[in-house]
């Protein structure tokens, strides 16, 4: 842990020592790494907004902290003003970045750039935002934005709590040189779980990956099942009627019409059981919503996927038993 004496140099001279590194495009302090829901709360007057009566009627808004390069590191678009400056230090005015859920919400009919924020009362110089990103999300990908509000890590002197790089080179050697040059600018800095983006997305969606494998896994024993309850109704059908197709085929029916007629009732009899299955689907979709990210769980192309694949599958159920209900001998059946 930095003491706030030496907090600004060690920052810097790490930033400076990390981005030589050979390979290493960008590289920035944070707090508020996407996904990792490390934020602190703060309550604030917005310009526009009406003025809160007390303490706690005012705004409170999760605020993030970030050194410049850090939106491009992490590919965040820049949709109005500017990013972070090397000069946005405690000597300068103060300034803030904005998402686009921010501006929707309190600035829906105008821009926020050039708006103010304050912390400590309206009596007292404001920060003015400077500029307005894409929306991310620092918590869960399955929850809509919220608004956020990003300072200058130099303004803001607050520990990082992660240093944030991107590369072109192989992640496991840069990691080596990144401890080693934060090393050479103070040995005793804590340096502790190292972790790719796509290892925190994936940490990050464990819980639901392992509900959707287990989902799956129900699903694929429910399937087979299904097609083993299809093929088994269907040949029972054909061996009770042996006789009335045997008849049929006496009087003149031909192998195709008999194929027609018992594939026509393990069609109705499939439809039927996807169209069951779609309306619970469509009853059930609330629970599916908290495993969805970006799809809609009543979205009708997925919907009409699943039921042509089931309805396929399920007719591929019934080819044998329909083969053998063609190949009835008359003369065997009525003996």
């Amino acid at each position: 842990m930095q003491s706030w004496s030496n907090w600004g140099p060690f920052h810097r001279q790490a930033l400076e020592r990390v981005a030589a590194i050979p390979g290493v495009q960008y590289a920035a302090f944070a707090w508020g790494v996407p996904l990792t829901g490390n934020n602190w709360p703060a309550t604030m007057d917005i310009e526009g907004q009406p003025p809160a009566a007390k303490e706690s009627d005012k705004i409170a808004l999760p605020m993030r902290a970030a050194t410049p390069d850090y939106f491009k590191l992490m590919g965040v678009g820049l949709i109005d003003g500017r990013e972070f400056r090397s000069t946005d230090d405690d000597k300068a005015p103060k300034v803030a970045i904005v998402n686009e859920a921010f501006t929707h919400r309190y600035f829906p009919n105008s821009n926020s750039v050039g708006r103010k924020v304050w912390f400590d009362g309206r009596d007292k110089p404001g920060i003015q935002i400077v500029g307005e990103i894409a929306n991310g999300r620092t918590d869960d990908l399955t929850q809509e934005p919220s608004p956020e509000i990003y300072l200058p890590l130099w303004q803001a002197n607050a520990f990082s709590k992660h240093l944030v790089v991107r590369t072109t080179a192989d992640p496991r050697t840069v990691v080596a040189a990144v401890e080693h040059a934060l090393r050479t600018v103070d040995p005793t800095a804590a340096i502790e779980n190292v972790k790719t983006l796509e290892q925190i997305r994936d940490d990050s969606l464990a819980s639901r990956t392992f509900a959707m494998h287990l989902l799956t896994g129900f699903s694929v024993v429910g399937s087979l099942l299904t097609l083993i309850g299809i093929y088994s109704v269907i040949s029972l059908s054909v061996a009770s009627r042996r006789r009335e197709l045997a008849i049929r085929s006496a009087v003149g029916a031909q192998q195709k019409d008999i194929r027609r007629l018992i594939f026509g009732e393990g069609f109705r009899l499939i439809a039927g059981g996807v169209l069951a299955g779609i309306v619970l689907a469509v009853v059930l979709s609330r629970v599916l919503r908290s495993f969805l990210f970006e799809i809609e769980p009543s979205d009708p192309a997925t919907f009409i996927l699943v039921g042509v694949l089931f309805v396929g599958v399920g007719l591929l159920a019934c080819w044998a038993p329909v083969r053998r209900a063609g190949k009835v001998d008359p003369l065997e059946a009525l003996r």
